[in-house]
């Protein structure tokens, strides 16, 4: 039986004021009512009002409860229990830690095996983490300090110093990544890629190509290939994303992998031809 919603009243716990907005925030960005939200958690819509406007400060697992309906990622869910005063729930340990060692090992297999192709694993930002020796070629034709202090996929692929001088359908691709950005940021709400996104846009010829790939039809496409013109000849190249099923550490929560395979047989041959 959940608890009474005046139980907790915002006088007596100022931090029911501080999360209600921030849950609010959370429901209207993924379009559900108080309703639909209340009555998936399993709670009452009463409850759900009085924790949104401060009235009642929730319980632990009434808050896990709508963030895991919510969808809301793991650092934020510890963000939520912080702010309404208790311990997080989730562990953060770094990639480097030995506790991690065998899931860096999992990875680098990973990555190995899908040589000759390019792969790299990533983090929240976009920012390579670990990268097989394909995508390391890949980044040797790019601007070094564009590489310092980490390789960042969107720096990399929309920066004129970087794979975007390479890239025959720049427009198509670039617009192409940014609507990933931006649905990243609508998941996430994290502040950091909203920067990251507006520093890209700033890149030269990087706004208009959001234009002027728009399809003429409206219908979407299907597969967007990053087509490369290199030293080695042309290259079409599609990707896939892969994320760790339901994670139980942050670190793990925000990694995901990003493989590319041949989108044509002349590419296929000229990267097999690079394997030792």
């Amino acid at each position: 039986m959940h608890p009474s919603p005046l139980h907790g009243t915002a006088a007596s716990n100022p931090a029911a004021h501080a999360v209600g907005p921030l849950l609010r925030d959370w429901r209207q960005r993924r379009r559900l009512s108080q309703m639909e939200l209340a009555l998936d958690a399993g709670i009452s819509p009463r409850h759900l009002s009085f924790i949104e406007t401060g009235r009642s400060r929730p319980s632990p697992q009434v808050l896990l409860a709508l963030a895991e309906r919510l969808s809301v990622p793991l650092r934020e869910r510890n963000t939520l229990l912080l702010t309404t005063g208790y311990a997080p729930h989730y562990p953060e340990r770094p990639l480097e830690t030995a506790d991690m060692n065998p899931v860096r090992e999992h990875l680098q297999r990973l990555l190995a095996a899908h040589e000759p192709y390019p792969g790299l694993v990533l983090d929240r930002y976009w920012n390579a983490v670990l990268v097989n020796e394909a995508a390391r070629s890949l980044a040797g034709l790019i601007a070094p300090e564009l590489s310092a202090p980490t390789l960042n996929v969107y720096r990399a692929s929309l920066h004129p110093e970087g794979l975007a001088r390479f890239t025959v359908n720049f427009d198509e691709w670039a617009a192409h990544l940014l609507h990933n950005l931006r649905r990243s940021i609508e998941a996430s709400g994290d502040m950091a890629l909203v920067e990251l996104e507006r520093e890209v846009l700033a890149y030269p010829g990087v706004r208009a190509a959001l234009d002027a790939s728009r399809p003429e039809s409206g219908r979407p496409v299907l597969l967007v290939p990053c087509v490369l013109d290199l030293p080695l000849g042309r290259l079409s190249l599609f990707t896939t994303l892969t994320s760790f099923g339901t994670p139980r550490d942050v670190t793990l929560d925000e990694l995901c992998v990003e493989l590319f395979y041949p989108a044509d047989e002349p590419t296929e041959r000229a990267l097999r031809a690079l394997r030792p």
